[in-house]
């Protein structure tokens, strides 16, 4: 041994004496110079591949020259003197005799405030040959500790990408190596990692994250909060690499890390964020990751667990399909901490970052999924957050919220969920968006079992059919919700649902009637279908027909309070449009609503809609109103109690319209048949009918007076002839002035009525007696047979045709006297001609 040492001790002499030269070499002026002796100094050690141990005695004498190079100007001169003292310490078998010279000047060069070395390559170059130290040094660089952390705290924030990267690495290395020491100062570490860890390239991003975890993993513990912020905003890294050293990270700390039991609650949402990556890869890594924490915890805590073993691992009733219940130990980390994780995922929920909320929502699900019951006592503040998070514009965190909370039903009793939910529904008006509880207990309800949810089918329909929860608000994003509910009840229910089948059709009606989106109504009306196919019903109206009885009581109770805004008047209008003839089968309980609601001294506007809905039903009397021949025996006192006083005069544009709508109503009921021809006539002897008709013919609106002349026309159709002479006679005078409307309809109109009043005169009223009644009737309109209007005129002429049959004398007299005055005297001519006819086919008959 001694001679082998000898020897190397020999060859080492004599490479150095080789060399003395190209070390004095390196003290010249001339920068070609140094260049070419380092190259030579190279080499001559280095390449020439001599023994280790006669390299290891030239590097004692070389080092001190070489280091010094390391201050050189050139560039070349510097980076040859790394390299060969990067090759030394590779090949000397006691590279640590070097650390006393090296690590001081390393520290000089790259540990200072201001970095002396100005070539990035060269600082990359110094790092590597930092980290190939520590790789074959070991724990003797422990006494040089101080030095390296000054170091990695300048070269972690270098400009150069590479250098960053590579002092991560080193600093991984470093806290591996001397643990018991690194831990002490880890902590100067963290500031610089933090400031990089967001760096704009994605691989420096990983080894900042890589080297966090080491900095942690062997420091004290205390700076977990430094870093957990930003190791959270790294899961929402567009780079997939980045999150899976983010999920990689973490889950080394919660399996590793001293002090894991404090952090649980900060560390566990961001492993079981990452189930819910995009990328298949990070969420099997999460999902194997958290396995195992559960899996270590579970065997850690088995004493405290023991005696709730048999009753935890047993899945509770009604588990979601599909779904892998996660282990005993996944499930009670996360239920210990919960208390904690409540609060937190409540604050990211209303983050102004997107990304944030949808990982949160994303998370929320999650955790249900651990805590199954136990999230019944930490209700309130998780109703709370998903009332906020069905509000956000970002439809991902809505769905996701909903998923949520159809777990909350699935897994909380339903009356401990719905004492909160029921109450939240019906003071809906303290929240910002009062549809937001029914939104949720849509979904809550959706995730809860048919035989748990049964019992409580009354309670919860009871509240939905509420006046202040079905009939308070308008807004399409509301009624939506409240159809949502029905919906899902109908779906988890279904036969059940035949309980309580009046409270879903209250609902339905009330949708139908607040609804301005026509899409809404169909769905309420599709509904409405599944309620009759869940209780075996053909059709909707067997529905009503099974419930009119109680829904016209329910619309009586507050029929003395309605007015123009009440939504029970709308009601009213579906539940008798939709029903058909059935709503014939209860006249006898409608008519007194009818009656109420339409006095005279109601809300006009609420009268109009009324008399509007009932002018629509009255055209169809028999497939509707009058489908059993009820509405008949009422037709003549709903004329009288409830139609005539609204045809009564009233100062004022809404009185008319009041009354130009009771005029449709009783045109609809003259024309419908809902009333017989006795009766009509019966109206008209007792002068009640004939007057009001008669004064509306002077009604300011086009709309009423034609109303009135066409009204006039259906009586003398039906009854003309059954009128007494002076009852007629009152008639024609009215209908004349209408020939001087400024409507061509009205005129029209009235010139039809008016040809129907002759129409009418029968052998009963004597043309003698009534021949000054004639005269003006046939003069005023020998004067419109003069008419500008073609049509007009045609018009009249056939109304005089039917007069000559009355009198056609008088008739004839009339033309005669006019005819030569007349602009167009073809007409006269035609009349006179149709007279004669007449007079000869008497003759021939006699």
């Amino acid at each position: 041994m001694a001679a082998m040492a000898a020897g190397d001790q020999h060859a080492a002499s004599e490479v150095l004496r080789g060399l003395a030269r190209h070390l004095n070499c390196l003290n010249e002026d001339n920068k070609s110079t140094r260049k070419r002796a380092l190259e030579l100094i190279k080499r001559e050690t280095v390449d020439k591949g001599l023994p280790s141990s006669v390299l290891q005695e030239v590097f004692s004498a070389l080092l001190k020259p070489l280091l010094k190079c390391l201050s050189d100007p050139m560039e070349r001169c510097r980076e040859t003197a790394i390299t060969t003292i990067t090759e030394f310490i590779r090949c000397v078998p006691k590279p640590e005799e070097s650390l006393p010279y090296l690590m001081p000047c390393l520290a000089q060069r790259l540990g200072e405030k201001e970095i002396l070395e100005p070539a990035e390559e060269l600082r990359l170059s110094a790092v590597e040959m930092l980290t190939l130290t520590l790789e074959v040094c070991g724990k003797h660089l422990a006494p040089y500790l101080n030095e390296m952390m000054n170091l990695l705290q300048r070269t972690i924030v270098d400009p150069f990408p590479d250098v960053k990267r590579e002092s991560c690495k080193c600093t991984v290395n470093l806290a591996k190596c001397v643990p018991e020491h690194f831990h002490m100062q880890a902590e100067s570490l963290v500031k610089p990692l933090m400031q990089t860890i967001s760096h704009q390239h994605s691989r420096v991003r990983v080894s900042v994250i890589e080297a966090t975890g080491a900095v942690i993993q062997h420091g004290t513990g205390k700076n977990v909060d430094d870093v957990v912020s930003h190791l959270a905003q790294r899961l929402f890294d567009d780079s997939p690499q980045v999150r899976k050293s983010v999920t990689a990270c973490v889950g080394d700390w919660l399996l590793h890390m001293r002090d894991r039991y404090s952090y649980f609650h900060k560390l566990i949402p961001l492993l079981l964020s990452s189930i819910s990556d995009e990328i298949p890869e990070i969420r099997l890594l999460a999902a194997d990751l958290w396995k195992q924490v559960g899996a270590q915890w579970e065997k850690e805590n088995e004493e405290d667990i023991k005696d709730k073993m048999d009753f935890l691992l047993t899945p509770p009733p009604f588990y979601p399909p599909g779904v892998e219940r996660p282990g005993l130990g996944c499930r009670e980390l996360v239920v210990r901490n919960l208390g904690r994780l409540v609060p937190a995922i409540t604050h990211d929920m209303t983050d102004w970052l997107m990304p944030t909320r949808v990982r949160t929502s994303q998370l929320l699900s999650v955790l249900l999924l651990h805590t199954e019951d136990h999230s019944t006592q930490h209700l309130q503040p998780l109703l709370a957050t998903l009332y906020r998070a069905c509000t956000d514009t970002e439809r991902d965190v809505v769905s996701n919220c909903l998923a949520a909370a159809k777990l909350l039903g699935t897994f909380v009793p339903p009356a401990a969920f719905l004492k909160l939910l029921l109450d939240h529904v019906t003071t809906s008006s303290s929240f910002s968006h009062p549809w937001a509880p029914l939104m949720v207990l849509a979904a809550v309800l959706g995730g809860c079992p048919k035989p748990l949810l049964k019992p409580h089918l009354e309670q919860i329909t009871n509240t939905l059919a509420r006046p202040d929860v079905c009939q308070e608000y308008q807004q399409v994003l509301y009624l939506e919700q409240l159809l949502a509910c029905v919906d899902v009840l109908l779906r988890q229910c279904e036969s059940d649902c035949g309980s309580v089948s009046l409270q879903l059709l209250q609902v339905l009606v009330t949708v139908q009637s607040l609804s301005t989106e026509p899409h809404l109504s169909e769905k309420a009306l599709e509904s409405a279908q599944i309620l009759c196919k869940v209780q075996g019903l053909d059709s909707v109206m067997e529905l009503y027909r099974l419930h009119m009885g109680q829904l016209l009581d329910w619309l009586s109770a507050s029929v003395n309070t309605w007015c123009s805004y009440s939504p029970q008047r709308l009601q009213l209008h579906i539940i008798v449009m939709q029903s058909g003839p059935v709503i014939g089968e209860f006249v006898s309980q409608l008519m007194p609503l009818l009656r109420c609601s339409l006095q005279p001294d109601k809300d006009p506007e609420m009268r109009m809609s009324i008399f509007t809905m009932l002018a629509k039903l009255l055209l169809d009397a028999t497939n509707t109103l009058d489908s059993q021949g009820h509405f008949r025996d009422e037709s003549e006192k709903f004329l009288c109690d409830v139609l005539l006083p609204n045809l009564v005069w009233h100062a004022g544009r809404t009185a008319a319209a009041v009354r130009t709508s009771a005029l449709s109503c009783l045109l609809a009921l003259l024309h419908g048949g809902a009333i017989t021809p006795g009766q009509v006539q019966m109206l008209c002897l007792e002068g009640k009918l004939c007057p009001l008709l008669l004064s509306a013919l002077e009604e300011d609106s086009r709309m009423s007076r034609l109303l009135a002349c066409r009204s006039l026309s259906t009586v003398l159709r039906l009854i003309g002839t059954s009128l007494h002479p002076e009852a007629l006679n009152k008639i024609y005078p009215e209908l004349l002035k209408r020939l001087d409307d400024s409507s061509e309809e009205v005129r029209g109109v009235a010139l039809q009525a008016l040809g129907l009043w002759l129409s009418s005169l029968t052998k009963d009223y004597n043309p003698e007696l009534c021949a000054p009644h004639l005269q003006l009737l046939f003069q005023q309109l020998l004067l419109h047979l003069d008419d500008p209007d073609s049509s007009v005129q045609d018009q009249v002429l056939e109304v005089l045709k039917k007069g000559s049959s009355v009198q056609p004398s008088l008739l004839k007299r009339e033309v005669e006297a006019v005819r030569d005055k007349q602009r167009s005297p073809l007409y006269c001519d035609q009349l006179l001609h149709h007279i004669s006819s007449l007079h000869t086919e008497a003759a021939a008959e006699s």
